[in-house]
């Protein structure tokens, strides 16, 4: 026993380091570097004072007066995808300085070129994700403090203060407490060990990452979320701000479309629809699908894997007792309740504020994309769609006591 549990545990670490996932944080990138090379100390001035520098309108010009640096002397992954998120900032900051109404059409090549270098190191598209604002854009105060939001900051930060903090701390909160789900011996369970894992993992966790979710409320304000830090994540596809795309100068002649960091690109919550076997409707999970694109290549392989996994869910279905398909429907229901709380902070969030930006400042999106996510969806139907799949996933008690019945 005690050599097939150091087996186990040999096997478990394995998976861990193959899906560059955390035991402690899932997803989240452990200790994430806050400083890169001396040599590339003209990215970290940027960086550290984007904020003022957008504010005050200098940005681009520092921006166009840049060295051209190539990555060349990035060698770690950490490095990298710090990298990546400083040149993700100082982007989004160079095409937004201006607001909806000058976006720029062309990023510098000192920016471009070593942005799309990074990114095909990293795997990763040369736009600002979810995997680096959220993921890779935290520190703690106090390092030998606990990972709470009093001692969390961002390395890096957009105009909107206290609610830009918010807005990405929260999700990283929300992003930590799904981590207790991710972090299992995937395929080591037997049912009667699913039933036990189901209900610590998913439906204990419902009430902590729907309340980690309430924590929006406090600490990021709607108007100032959607008159100031919105279009600092909006992305360049299916956005009519900038219908073409963006150019690259030095990467490619034409226009490249790329979306924005949204939540549709979190790992966590599609890997809880590949473990699950929840199916979305064609159209929405084309777009699910895109999003792996914009997640670091290890986390879309574990998503990959689960879901080609044999269905969890067909075997709960008809092989298992009442009490299994019990578990996996408050597995189901948590992610339901999720999407629908995540629903309706997004309208408190952009609709209703975006309804009243008739007179909303230059640098807001006004009523833009008040349909439309920064990831390009039209996000009510997206949420609605997903929400709506994730439900008809539960199992109904007849078909549970019929398939009990006939075994």
């Amino acid at each position: 026993a005690e050599t097939m549990e150091t087996f186990y545990r040999e096997q478990f670490q394995a998976d861990l380091e193959a899906f560059d996932i955390s035991e402690k944080l899932g997803f989240l990138l452990e200790e994430p570097l806050t400083n890169l090379p001396d040599h590339y100390g003209v990215w970290m001035d940027l960086a550290n004072n984007l904020t003022h520098l957008i504010e005050t309108r200098k940005l681009r010009d520092l921006v166009d007066k840049m060295p051209v640096l190539m990555p060349d002397i990035l060698s770690t992954n950490r490095e990298l995808r710090l990298a990546h998120l400083v040149l993700g900032f100082i982007s989004m900051g160079y095409v937004w300085q201006e607001g909806r109404q000058a976006p720029a059409q062309i990023l510098p090549k000192a920016v471009a070129l070593p942005y799309w270098l990074v990114s095909s190191r990293l795997g990763l598209p040369p736009i600002l994700t979810y995997a680096d604002s959220v993921l890779a854009n935290w520190k703690l105060k106090d390092p030998d403090g606990d990972m709470q939001i009093g001692n969390l900051d961002l390395i890096f930060s957009f105009p909107g203060g206290e609610s830009c903090r918010g807005f990405f701390l929260v999700s990283l909160l929300v992003e930590m407490a799904a981590s207790s789900g991710i972090v299992v011996r995937n395929g080591k369970l037997s049912p009667s060990e699913f039933n036990q894992f189901t209900h610590c993992a998913f439906y204990n966790g419902r009430e902590i990452r729907i309340t980690e979710f309430v924590l929006f409320l406090d600490h990021v304000d709607p108007t100032v979320f959607h008159g100031t830090l919105r279009i600092f994540v909006s992305g360049w596809r299916d956005n009519p701000m900038l219908p073409r795309g963006l150019l690259y100068d030095g990467v490619s002649n034409e226009p490249i479309l790329l979306s924005g960091g949204s939540a549709a690109q979190s790992s966590a919550i599609q890997c809880f629809d590949g473990l699950l076997s929840i199916e979305h409707e064609d159209e929405t999970r084309t777009f699910v699908t895109r999003m792996r694109d914009y997640m670091p290549p290890a986390h879309r392989q574990l998503i990959e894997t689960l879901s080609d996994c044999p269905s969890l869910r067909h075997f709960i279905l008809y092989n298992s007792s009442i009490d299994l398909c019990q578990a996996y429907n408050s597995c189901v229901s948590a992610l339901v309740d999720l999407r629908s709380y995540h629903l309706n902070t997004v309208t408190k969030y952009i609709i209703v504020p975006g309804n009243r930006a008739v007179g909303s400042p230059l640098r807001g999106v006004g009523t833009m994309l008040n349909t439309t996510g920064s990831g390009g969806s039209n996000f009510v139907v997206f949420l609605k769609s997903v929400r709506n799949s994730t439900q008809k996933s539960l199992i109904s008690k007849e078909a549970s006591v019929s398939r009990e019945t006939e075994m």
